[in-house]
Formats: C-alpha cells, structure tokens, sequence
C-alpha cells in the first residue's frame, strides 16, 4: 500500500487556508515531492509525516509558486540531519534553477543529485471529447525509476516548458511456496526470489506466478487539456489534475492563460479511465471550489474538488478485500 496527500492546492499564490500546489507519496519508507512552491515545507509539517524520508523531488516546471519553497525546504532537511543524497528531477535548467535558490540556502549537510528531463517539441493544444482515443508520442515522455518508484513523464503546454508525471508501483507475481518445496529450493533463498533476483542457480520464474496488477498515481497541473494526456493518464488509480476555475464560462480565460478549469480535467479523467481524481490549483480568486464540483461530476462522477492535506491510502487489489 501507498500514502498520497495533496498538501497544496493553490495556485499562483497561498492563501491563509491554501497553501501551493504539491502532492506528497509514501511508499515502502521512501517520500517523494511533485512541485514546491513557497512555503511546502510548512504544510509537510503541518502533515506529520516527517522530513527524514524524503528521498526525491520532482519539479513540473519553473514558475515560483512550484518551485520557490526549494530554499526552505532543503534548509529544513539539513537541519534535521539528513546526510543522505536527495534527487532532484525537473526539465532542462533544473540543476541551474536549484542551485541559484541555493544561494539562501548554503551549507547543506546532504549532496544534491540531479536528474534533467529534455523533450522535443510542443504538443499543441486541443479540447478532449469524451470518448475520444488519443495516444501519447514516445517523443514527449520519458521514463525513469528512482527506487521504487517508477516515473514517467510526459511534456505538457503551457506558457513556459512543464512535465506532467506518472507514478506507477509495479508488483511481482505471488510467491508460490508449494512449488519452491517441490524444487527443493532452501527456505533461506524464498525472499531473494521473492524480491525478483537470482540466487545459487534458482530463479525468479522458478517460484512466481504472473505480475499483479500494481498502482498508478498520476499529476497533471498548469496545461491547457491536450492530446497526450488521457493515454498518458491511462488507468489511473488516482490522477491530480488541475482546474483553475469552476464554471464554464471561465474556460476561454483559463485555455488563454494555459490552465484548465473542472470540466477540461473531468473530460480528461473519463478518456483516461481513471478511477478518481483529485482537483487541485485553484486560481486565488476561486474562493469555494467544491461548490462548482458539478461542473466535473456531471461529466466524471468520481471527481473531488481537493483541500490542503487531503489523504488517501492506495492498497494494492488483492489487499483491498483483507
């Protein structure tokens, strides 16, 4: 099982009740950061998960309110007493941006690993109908695992370059103890091949069934709705999207300024066949978000209007009947 809370979900600037748009994943005693915008690092504490465990950090794209909170953020982990490498992952720039922030943030106790995404070219813009089937261009994503957790990511548009990001938690076949008893494999070698590696001339393959169905998490913030996304957002245990604005009539502002609002992300839900989402980055001046749900519910019914911290625990399918 997995730990996802969404522990900003303002946009542009925070507010006293919302802070910036960021998501927070656990997983296996790992933490991964989407996005840090000023001030992340208070709504971490606020949510009590600790700092300690924060092993990776994904930016979308440079505008201040995803990005400004890095100073403060990695001050506070050196503070703790972290030691350990932290990554950094974001497009072309991102060891220039990061280490420009750094200039308030000198002395860290931990190195810093940066990881560079780079794409070609733009995607273009376009409205998503409903049963529309669109597939994501190879060229606009990229795939990389940082432990556990396997990451994707896909170009986005918007004013400035931006990645949208998919997590997927891959599971391995069950352990087939009967099998390993008829081999005669020794009990001491089970967790090896449990875990997937080979061991004293027995393999995996020798003792596990076919791969589980796994989990997928996926974030898609600041970006007109466009072609790629419902593949890339394809059978989404939960998707973070955002919706700028509530009504309708706010959708030619917001496609204007590269942002979506409810109904644009619930269409892109319902191509994606996801099987909820979260809408989050909301525009300052969107003071009650969940009185507009039904603009996203009438068109994906599974859709929720998101607050700061908002958590849910992801169990993987063969746990969520224990």
């Amino acid at each position: 099982m997995l730990d996802v809370s969404l522990i900003g979900t303002g946009g542009m600037m925070p507010l006293h009740n919302r802070h910036l748009t960021a998501m927070l994943v656990r997983y296996k005693g790992s933490m991964l950061l989407v996005d840090c915008g000023e001030g992340t690092q208070v709504t971490m504490r606020q949510l009590g998960w600790g700092f300690a465990n924060l092993d990776y950090v994904l930016i979308t794209h440079f505008h201040a309110d995803h990005v400004s909170g890095i100073p403060g953020l990695l001050l506070s982990l050196s503070n703790y007493g972290r030691t350990a490498p932290l990554t950094i992952v974001g497009l072309k720039g991102i060891k220039r941006i990061i280490n420009s922030l750094r200039v308030i943030a000198p002395g860290l106790l931990f190195p810093i690993e940066f990881v560079e995404l780079e794409f070609g070219t733009s995607t273009g813009a376009v409205d998503i109908p409903p049963t529309k089937k669109n597939s994501c261009d190879n060229r606009l994503s990229q795939e990389i695992c940082l432990g556990d957790f396997n990451i994707r990511a896909l170009l986005l548009e918007h004013s400035t370059a931006c990645a949208g990001y998919s997590l997927s938690f891959k599971r391995g076949g069950k352990f087939d103890v009967e099998r390993a008893r008829e081999q005669n494999i020794p009990l001491k070698l089970w967790s090896v091949l449990q875990s997937g590696k080979a061991v004293d001339g027995f393999t995996p393959d020798m003792v596990l069934g076919a791969p589980r169905k796994g989990l997928k998490i996926s974030y898609i913030t600041d970006s007109r709705p466009i072609a790629a996304i419902p593949e890339f957002i394809k059978n989404s245990d939960l998707l973070i999207c955002e919706g700028l604005y509530g009504d309708d009539d706010m959708k030619e502002k917001a496609n204007g300024f590269s942002h979506m609002i409810f109904s644009d992300a619930a269409r892109l839900a319902k191509a994606g066949n996801v099987k909820e989402m979260w809408l989050t980055h909301y525009s300052p001046a969107f003071k009650e978000p969940q009185s507009h749900i039904k603009s996203a519910t009438t068109i994906f019914k599974n859709a929720k209007a998101a607050y700061d911290r908002m958590t849910t625990t992801l169990l993987f399918e063969e746990l969520e009947h224990i």
